[in-house]
């Protein structure tokens, strides 16, 4: 099994299932053009979060990590009438060219982007809720996510998703006493969804065009 391969098979299930979309193209030419790092979802993962946030029937979405808006455009297009995506950005300059691709998406009336560290942010959101998310989508830096994870869990209710990106960091999370900061917070998050009593979790692991990583995926069972 090779990276090639992986990709070939990607661009196989893109081209079957996920046609062509002017407004998500444009929306990674406009990340490639300001310079962001090409570390989006590929196509294929962000018609599965969309997908999932349809089945879910989310009205009130929770993004933590927006880059460039690309996941943002699959999620906000899943929302109802009157359904409200709040993502935040650490980046200013991304935040810039989310917002930006965001409105070309027609979807500035359902998306809100707040710039700032998740960590600062995270507290005021938590603070100002009116209704619990019923997704949360967490692509952010690793070392954090069990904060941003525990805050997620804080503002769900049962029958929420918390979906966590990059989880398996091409097999590094079996590493016990690895150093690396990104491994340990994955490693952290394990711990806190396998001894939650309010979640019933596990983890896909994922081969595509972005390489080899994993998706953790969490039910909100009870209220914490």
């Amino acid at each position: 099994m090779t990276q090639d391969l992986w990709t070939a098979v990607d661009n196989y299930i893109i081209e079957k299932l996920v046609p062509s979309d002017d407004i998500l193209d444009s929306a990674v030419r406009a990340c490639d053009e300001a310079g962001l790092p090409s570390i989006q979802v590929s196509a294929p993962q962000g018609k599965f979060l969309n997908l999932l946030a349809r089945v879910q029937g989310a009205e009130r979405i929770l993004e933590i990590g927006t880059l460039g808006g690309y996941s943002t455009i699959w999620l906000g297009r899943a929302l109802p009438h009157g359904g409200r995506l709040t993502t935040i950005e650490i980046d200013p300059k991304h935040a810039a060219v989310a917002k930006s691709n965001i409105e070309s998406a027609g979807l500035s009336d359902k998306v809100e982007v707040l710039v700032g560290n998740a960590r600062e942010v995270l507290p005021q959101i938590e603070r100002n809720i009116t209704s619990p998310f019923d997704l949360t989508f967490i692509d952010a830096d690793k070392a954090s996510i069990p904060v941003y994870s525990a805050a997620a869990l804080r503002m769900s209710q049962p029958g929420s998703l918390i979906l966590v990106d990059n989880v398996v960091r091409e097999g590094a999370v079996i590493e016990e006493g690895s150093e690396d900061e990104s491994v340990k917070g994955v490693r952290k998050l394990n711990d806190m969804l396998s001894s939650s009593p309010g979640l019933s979790a596990t983890v896909l692991q994922t081969v595509g065009v972005k390489g080899y990583d994993g998706l953790a995926i969490a039910l909100v069972t009870e209220k914490s």
